[in-house]
């Protein structure tokens, strides 16, 4: 048992997961291009990406714990 390698179920998870996200994933990418020329470092997409980390966790969550069981 010891020299067996430990994985991470929840990083498998959130690969799969990432898909059922695609529509914030698209959010967030539209907001990345659109403030890429902005010069003044004040424009930032930072919700969008929380909103699609949110609905990662948020499906990881859901299979996670049985798991872990």
């Amino acid at each position: 048992m010891a020299d067996e390698e430990v994985s991470d179920p929840k990083a498998l998870l959130e690969e799969r997961s990432k898909a059922k996200c695609v529509s914030q994933w698209y959010e967030y990418q539209k907001c990345v291009k659109r403030i890429e020329n902005d010069e003044t470092g004040h424009k930032h997409c930072t919700g969008q990406y929380f909103d699609y980390w949110k609905c990662v966790d948020k499906n990881v969550a859901e299979k996670l714990f049985d798991l872990l069981k």
